[in-house]
């Protein structure tokens, strides 16, 4: 299968469990979002303020990377992408983490990658309430999580439900992830893996 193929969705959603699922059963590459080794993401949860504009500037960064390493490949599936990064950005300017200034040299610089990459085959925003992806983040423990308050979850999300209903860079399914568990339901798997391969055909047919 060609073309790029990006998972969205706030934190604790399941992008990389699925990501990982999608790239092996369709033979692709998959390209880890890039938390593990950043320098900056447990600095940042402690003092936002401090840490916002820095930490944007590095997912900006690594993301353009990734997707100019993709468009090297036949196929493949990204855990996050550049798309999705100024949700994270105005949400912090909007809540006083980020400065005006700071926020429009972001986009200026966002959006002068994006006349610089292939748009993705297909987004897969994974929609999930509040709640639920809160359930998900304490399962999975990380420290620098726990901290943060349920309000900036809250906003987090509003955010990206506004943000995907306006989306136009690429064929978009949304999928709802309330009810859905893939790691443990064979069912919930096939379910999801047959709304994507019915979305490629689609947009296969369309084009």
């Amino acid at each position: 299968m060609s073309g790029i193929i990006c998972i969205d969705g706030v934190v604790g959603a399941g992008k990389t469990t699925l990501g990982e699922i999608i790239a092996r059963e369709f033979a692709m590459e998959f390209f880890r979002e890039p938390v593990d080794e950043n320098p900056l993401l447990d600095k940042f949860y402690y003092d936002q303020r401090r840490y916002s504009f820095p930490l944007q500037v590095y997912f900006l960064n690594k993301r353009f990377r990734m997707l100019k390493q993709a468009s090297q490949l036949s196929g493949c599936v990204m855990d996050r992408s550049i798309y999705g990064d100024v949700i994270f950005a105005k949400l912090l300017m909007q809540g006083g983490n980020m400065s005006s200034e700071e926020f429009a040299l972001y986009e200026e610089l966002l959006y002068n990658m994006l006349e610089h990459v292939s748009r993705p085959r297909l987004m897969i925003y994974l929609d999930i309430t509040t709640d639920n992806a809160i359930a998900r983040i304490r399962e999975r423990g990380r420290a620098y999580e726990q901290i943060v308050p349920r309000q900036y979850w809250e906003a987090l999300n509003l955010h990206y439900n506004a943000y995907f209903k306006h989306y136009n860079f690429s064929d978009l399914l949304t999928i709802d992830v309330n009810q859905l568990d893939w790691r443990k339901s064979k069912e919930d798997l096939q379910y999801v893996l047959t709304l994507i391969e019915n979305k490629l055909t689609l947009a296969t047919i369309q084009s």
